[in-house]
């Protein structure tokens, strides 16, 4: 039997342990390729990593549909260009997800 996500405490402390601060210099090859997802500040990037993690497509889709959860668009690359910026990153295969005010959160 399959652990739901929100239950799934082990993979909850990894993925919080491996979030991190990472400049966007450091991304854009990885956003060239079309990997790096754009969260919203109003979720939890940990919450949202482990459900991608767990193939959690309700959630997932409803995110997507509410605009919370997108592919980083070349307007957001534009500005986090000219402002260097550095956001929270957190890698679920083949995925990079990343959030720009919020982080970890425990």
């Amino acid at each position: 039997m399959q652990m739901k996500p929100e239950k799934d405490i082990e993979l909850h402390t990894k993925v919080n342990r491996e979030t991190a601060r990472v400049a966007w210099s450091e991304l854009i090859k990885h956003f060239a390729s079309g990997t790096v997802i754009w969260v919203a500040d109003e979720l939890d990037l940990i919450d949202v990593a482990v459900r991608i993690a767990h193939d959690d497509k309700t959630s997932v889709t409803a995110w997507m549909a509410a605009g919370q959860v997108a592919k980083v668009s070349d307007e957001q690359a534009r500005r986090w260009t000219e402002t260097d910026a550095v956001l929270w990153a957190s890698v679920v295969s083949p995925f990079i997800l990343v959030q720009q005010q919020k982080g970890a959160r425990h």
